[in-house]
């Protein structure tokens, strides 16, 4: 599978080129069709102007989230338990505190009038949803990097950082197809506005 992924990074990036020299030529040939080209100077200046800004999204955000975790997970060495005392004693600690933090969400979200509810006291859309799987990441990171110092996976802090590390460079992969595919989505719709 790795060996495709650079022939799918330079597809999308062929693709954005191509689409740009489309619009061009459509532009050019069907001056009244409504289609924008890429290459104009009004092109240019979208192109340039907004690229920061319009992959700077939520779902970015939520996928270095997601990568930390996974990361985090990964090394703090649930997925090899092997049923030791220190094992053991941290296993039960993180379930505790698996606990606490279901707790602590039902608190916000359950009772009536609680903080992560809407203003209409529904939980879709609320706070709360828009912030799901941020919080889900976090409570992930933080039970997984405690599972791992109490077993001691982690020695120290920056055990556990250099996992979260560790999970950005696993799914780099994905963030340079999330910045290659929505620029090509959003290029689509630049022209056909």
């Amino acid at each position: 599978m790795k060996k495709f992924l650079p022939h799918i990074a330079f597809t999308l990036f062929v693709a954005q080129l191509l689409l740009m020299l489309v619009s061009w030529l459509l532009s050019a040939a069907f001056p009244d069709s409504g289609i924008r080209s890429l290459l104009s100077g009004e092109g240019m200046r979208w192109f340039f102007g907004h690229f920061s800004h319009q992959l700077a999204t939520p779902v970015l955000v939520c996928l270095v989230l997601v990568l930390m975790a996974y990361g985090t997970f990964r090394h703090c060495g649930l997925l090899h338990y092997r049923s030791t005392f220190r094992e053991r004693r941290a296993l039960t600690m993180t379930l505790l505190l698996t606990v606490v933090a279901v707790v602590l969400l039902l608190l916000m979200t359950a009772i009536p009038h609680a903080v992560m509810l809407s203003v209409t006291g529904s939980l879709w859309p609320s706070p709360f949803s828009h912030a799901l799987l941020p919080l889900l990441a976090f409570i992930v990171i933080v039970l997984s990097a405690f599972y791992g110092m109490m077993a001691g996976h982690f020695v120290n802090l920056s055990n556990v950082y250099e996992a979260m590390l560790d999970g950005i460079r696993q799914g780099a992969a994905l963030l340079l197809f999330y910045l290659l595919g929505v620029q090509l989505y959003l290029s689509v719709f630049y022209i056909l506005n």
